[in-house]
């Protein structure tokens, strides 16, 4: 497995700068805590917005980390391609989430010169059980030269 083309650090930075509304960043709600070879490691702050009725946190806030985490993954190892875009994305709810941050553990499974095909399990900090389990596909843009 090759090592990543950016650092955990840089990817940050430049999310926080060209993606502001991702909320990246220590400081924000989401932190990049690794990178490695096909893989990579995000928490997320969860708020009372990010909350339903019940006091679970939202399925839209667990797709867009699950979604997150392989874009990072993937940027990681190809290098700034802000571009690459989800084509599919399927999760699987498996508990409630416990209040606090959900941390999300994402391993590309193939990575291609045009597709991008990653897992995301996301847990509750501090838990070892799931409380969801993503799949997604990313297009990655062709490189002109």
């Amino acid at each position: 497995m090759k090592a990543p083309k950016m650092t955990a650090a840089e990817l940050e930075e430049r999310l926080s700068r060209e993606f502001p509304q991702g909320g990246y960043g220590k400081d924000k709600r989401t932190h990049i805590e690794a990178v490695g070879p096909m893989s990579a490691r995000l928490r997320y702050t969860v708020t009372d917005k990010n909350l339903r009725p019940g006091g679970t946190v939202s399925g839209p806030t667990l797709m867009g980390i699950a979604d997150g985490a392989l874009y990072v993954a993937i940027l990681a190892q190809i290098g700034w391609m802000p571009l690459a875009v989800t084509t599919s994305l399927t999760i699987n709810f498996l508990r409630k989430p416990a209040p606090g941050d959900i941390i999300a553990d994402c391993k590309l499974i193939k990575l291609g010169k045009r597709l991008a095909v990653g897992e995301v399990a996301l847990r509750s900090d501090g838990e070892d059980e799931l409380v969801a389990h993503c799949v997604a596909t990313y297009s990655i843009p062709s490189v002109e030269g």
